[in-house]
């Protein structure tokens, strides 16, 4: 049995010129089938027929595997099967029409609106440095956009006077956000006293470092590490999560979806609706909590 398997990573790493973690991952993925078959049914590789791959699937499941490393074990299958047809070593292939198990999609991490204001209460808005990281993080949940945006923005891209800012998302295309008083606030208060003084040069960016120069998305994510800490939130929180948040509190608060899919710049209105899903999560939650006989 294990002459198959060798044979076939040879073939993958001599013809797919693949790599060698890949090559490792596809002979650890079918030598466990191997052993499956081994150990269940006394088969050889050339034995098996679909009710065997989804009996296998089904023993993945009940050991605890993660649906990705079953739909990668079913892929290093597949790929197998589809190597011994078409060197006639098998008539059929028994893994077509076998679908791989569906990934649930893990909703985003999202703050509470306590949590948000002990976020962005942190900074000290009358030092350099803690003036431009609340602005930050007041414009991050005023806007929802995405933090390789927030990093990107320059100087003329903010127009206070009107309340909004310009942005370029995913190929650099832009969109208009409508800005909140309080992110205009903090804004206000880094831009005119603070950020020309931090600023070195002829920089453009509306956020800069300790050196002077555009603050990178690593440099934005460090900061917002320390001040949760020190907010003493404890969520496994992302760059993404103000985002998340903003997103869940429009909603919340009777925003319709196509609005915030607009803010948010996602193309498909599919991957907003995942908010929806926090939403009524959060519905139930409270009926649950409320509701006498729930």
């Amino acid at each position: 049995m294990n002459n198959i398997v060798e044979n076939f990573v040879t073939y993958l790493k001599d013809e797919k010129k693949l790599s060698s973690n890949t090559l490792e991952s596809y002979g650890r993925d079918l030598r466990q089938f191997g052993e499956f078959l081994k150990e269940r049914n006394r088969l050889s590789y050339t034995d098996v027929n679909k009710t065997t791959i989804i009996t296998y699937l089904l023993y993945l499941q009940k050991k605890g595997r993660a649906t990705s490393t079953i739909s990668r074990n079913l892929a290093s299958i597949r790929a197998l099967y589809q190597y011994l047809l078409n060197n006639g070593i098998i008539e059929n292939d028994p893994t077509i029409n076998l679908e791989s198990p569906k990934s649930e999609k893990k909703l985003p991490c999202v703050l509470s609106l306590s949590e948000v204001e002990r976020l962005i209460n942190q900074p000290d808005p009358d030092s350099a440095m803690g003036a431009r990281d609340k602005a930050m993080l007041e414009l991050l949940y005023a806007t929802g956009i995405r933090v390789s945006e927030l990093v990107r923005l320059d100087i003329i891209d903010v127009k206070l006077d009107m309340d909004f800012i310009k942005c370029r998302g995913n190929h650099d295309k832009e969109r208009i956000v409508p800005l909140g008083s309080m992110a205009k606030k903090a804004i206000e208060n880094y831009s005119s006293i603070y950020r020309d003084k931090l600023a070195k040069g002829d920089e453009k960016a509306l956020f800069v470092n300790y050196y002077g120069k555009r603050l990178t998305r690593q440099g934005f994510w460090k900061i917002v590490k320390r001040y949760t800490k020190a907010a003493k939130i404890n969520k496994k929180i992302t760059p993404h999560t103000l985002r998340h948040s903003f997103a869940t509190h429009l909603i919340q608060n009777g925003a319709d979806l196509k609005s915030v899919q607009e803010m948010l710049g996602h193309s498909d209105i599919s991957t907003t609706q995942i908010y929806m899903q926090l939403t009524k999560n959060k519905i139930k939650d409270v009926y649950n909590k409320a509701h006498p006989r729930a």
